[in-house]
């Protein structure tokens, strides 16, 4: 149930899209010739006046077909006989049609349950924020001179820098000032005891909380409630000096000291790699708030503003190999997130706010990346277009479908290799 709910979100986004090019094509007169929902042979198929109306096999996406857009055509109705600006309307439909519809699921989203601001929350004693001096309250602005319109910014540009110690820009009571933020590194191979803090930071941080179960912690008797105060013959502060040890052993048996019910308890335990990513700790959270009207109709905005200065940055930063194109999710793996996300959610309530949320993320995804100026996609048809308004006349036709195949080439490569990269990930995620 949850994997349909997904894929029919999914799919409802690309419909969005392929019916604003349906809407702004008929409204101007353009000969509509097929309307599909999904693709492959024809399931189902109904003439609805010059339309054919069909059901295909294999159910991912649609696709809206129009007289002349593909081959040139004579009737005064086709797409290629029409002037430059009614295509550029039928054509940038679409993403706009994926930022409208976003526009409105955000807005319904955030009058129901607030937004995420850029206002830290607590700051925990012992963080690599509250060492930078962060507080309660403070706006962050900009990270290493980057704006930072959302808290995805933050980490974006947390997760590109690679935890380097960057300057943060602040508002504080009205004044602007800098702090220095230096992340805790947590390396994607690790070694680990197999145990939950009572603290992230801070003395409490040595606190035992939760043992996970099978681990080498499990085996080696420790228990929750013991308190960390030595490993081999180093003292122990608090969660990172553990850390920091376990790095340096490299996997050999470790001596801990643990003070438990007021005794020193001696044991000895293994710890185990962990191989993954690697991610950055900060101690920073973001206050959730609630505006006035005004102020909440303005966050969508912000938000698919956001969202799609992501796209292009992460364009930028796949080409600058700051990003492996690894990372990128395709279908398989988006399913598979809005999946998980409704299986997290232990009601109706919440099914439909996490839903409209993450279908705003990726309808707004979509509607940016279409619009890139790269051929076969929305915006390189928009940019073939504007070459024809500085010529004064359209691109040989074919010219024009020797740039539309090689870029589909492309993008079919890419496509093919992300669904491979996702059912690997999932594999072994």
């Amino acid at each position: 149930m949850n994997i349909l709910l997904a894929i029919l979100a999914l799919n409802f986004i690309v419909i969005i899209h392929e019916l604003g090019h349906y809407l702004v094509a008929k409204k101007a007169g353009i000969k509509v010739l097929e309307f599909s929902l999904f693709f492959g042979p024809k399931l189902f198929a109904v003439q609805k006046g010059e339309t054919l109306f069909s059901l295909r096999l294999f159910p991912v996406g649609a696709f809206v077909q129009l007289e002349g857009e593909e081959e040139a055509s004579s009737s005064n109705r086709a797409f290629n006989n029409k002037p430059l600006p009614v295509r550029a309307a039928v054509i940038a439909a679409g993403p706009l049609m994926n930022l409208l519809s976003a526009f409105l699921f955000l807005c319904i989203v955030f009058f129901m349950t607030g937004y995420n601001s850029t206002l830290v929350g607590e700051v925990p004693t012992g963080s690599p924020a509250y060492e930078a001096g962060l507080q309660a309250g403070d706006r962050i602005i900009r990270y290493d001179g980057k704006k930072v319109l959302l808290p995805s910014d933050f980490y974006s540009f947390l997760m590109v820098s690679k935890g380097v110690p960057s300057e943060i820009e602040i508002q504080r009571q009205g004044q602007i000032t800098q702090v220095y933020l230096r992340p805790n590194i947590i390396p994607e191979n690790r070694y680990l005891l197999g145990f939950a803090a009572k603290q992230q930071y801070g003395e409490e941080s040595a606190v035992v909380s939760e043992i996970q179960p099978g681990s080498p912690a499990e085996a080696g008797g420790l228990l929750p409630g013991d308190r960390i105060i030595k490993l081999n013959d180093q003292e122990i502060q608090n969660k990172q000096d553990i850390s920091e040890f376990l790095k340096d052993s490299q996997g050999q048996p470790v001596n801990l000291t643990v003070i438990r019910e007021g005794k020193n308890v001696k044991l000895v335990i293994k710890p185990k790699l962990e191989k993954g990513s690697a991610y950055y700790e900060t101690g920073i959270s973001f206050q959730m708030v609630r505006g006035g009207v005004g102020e909440t109709l303005k966050q969508p905005l912000i938000y698919i503003g956001s969202t799609i200065r992501s796209v292009f940055y992460t364009l930028v930063w796949l080409v600058t190999g700051r990003v492996s194109i690894k990372q990128l999710a395709g279908p398989v793996r988006i399913v598979s997130i809005m999946s998980e996300v409704v299986s997290y959610s232990p009601t109706p309530y919440l099914i439909f706010i996490n839903l409209l949320n993450i279908s705003a993320l990726i309808s707004i995804a979509v509607g940016a990346t279409n619009l890139l100026p790269f051929p076969a996609l929305d915006g390189g048809k928009l940019l073939v277009l504007a070459v024809e308004s500085i010529r004064k006349k359209p691109l040989p036709p074919e010219r024009e479908a020797a740039i539309s195949m090689v870029g589909f080439a492309i993008l079919m490569l890419l496509g093919v290799f992300v669904l491979f990269n996702d059912i690997i990930q999932l594999i072994c995620g």
